[in-house]
């Protein structure tokens, strides 16, 4: 039988795993709040830019900045965006194994954001064209400016990404980012949300309204990119608090069980110790009268 005093120090240690368990939960809940916040701002200024450039663009297609530039690889550029640290379960480990469902090397080329998702790719001996730290809360513009240069060196650029769906579901999704900010804009125009228009009629542009334009889109595809990192972190947040909320919820448990471990092992002695008091008494007892006799 296991002694009082060992079951007691693995109770004590059990506790404090239910404690940090509970901090690294409200740290999660906490993230989660602060970036929910972080994309909200991030579609008002997105309806602002739309606004302005609807006024000024010629014709209906978001040219995602190739106006200036002009595409110059004919491949599609597919970006993923996994964790930092492998705290993340297993859906970085789905994301990749999505990516190499339909990569081809001689018609894709890769850009990894976050630690994990690199050192999965390089386990499959894939060489991605840039790696990039997944980025600190409110510095996202770090990662996302020398993207956004290079999707505007391709024919098509395609996001893989964390998605947030509940706290408790978290899932992999694709998006053709110049697709979505169109789709984004014209689901805007059609709201009848756009207001307050800034136009070349009322404003002076320098250097010229094309600049200015292919400036926008550049801008807006930062922006769709920010709130995918966003979301991404959001997922791996929600995922973060999922896991250390199960851990809480065990350790309390095991906790519980060591609790009464250490009552019954702390009774089962004294109940020793009393038979042993007991039956010295008796065998004291039974001497005496052999000694009397």
């Amino acid at each position: 039988m296991r002694r009082p005093q060992e079951i007691d120090k693995e109770r004590v240690a059990m506790s404090s795993i239910v404690q940090l368990t509970g901090a690294f939960e409200g740290i999660a809940s906490a993230h989660i709040a602060r970036i929910k916040t972080q994309v909200q701002q991030s579609e008002l200024f997105f309806k602002e830019l739309w606004a302005t450039y609807t006024a000024l663009r010629v014709g209906k297609e978001f040219h995602s900045g190739h106006t200036a530039k002009g595409v110059q690889i004919q491949k599609e550029l597919v970006i993923l965006i996994t964790a930092e640290g492998s705290l993340s379960g297993d859906i970085d480990q789905r994301l990749i194994e999505s990516v190499l469902g339909i990569y081809k090397k001689d018609t894709h080329d890769l850009i990894v954001v976050g630690h994990h998702g690199s050192v999965l790719l390089d386990q499959r001996k894939i060489t991605p064209l840039q790696k990039f730290r997944l980025p600190e809360q409110g510095n996202e513009a770090s990662v996302v400016e020398p993207i956004v240069e290079e999707v505007q060196k391709y024919s098509s650029a395609t996001v893989y990404y964390q998605a947030y769906l509940s706290l408790m579901s978290q899932e992999v999704k694709s998006i053709q980012l110049s697709t979505v900010v169109q789709e984004r804009g014209e689901s805007l125009e059609e709201s009848g949300e756009l207001e307050g228009l800034i136009t070349d009629v009322n404003f002076i542009f320098e250097p010229s309204v094309p600049a200015v334009i292919d400036y926008m889109e550049q801008s807006m595809l930062g922006v769709a990119l920010s709130e995918v990192i966003m979301e991404s972190k959001l997922a791996q947040q929600a995922s973060r608090f999922r896991a250390m909320s199960a851990a809480r919820s065990r350790a309390k448990e095991t906790e519980e069980d060591l609790r009464l471990q250490y009552n019954h092992a702390g009774r089962t002695i004294k109940d020793e110790r009393t038979k042993e008091i007991v039956s010295s008494i008796l065998h004291s007892k039974t001497k005496k009268r052999r000694l009397l006799i």
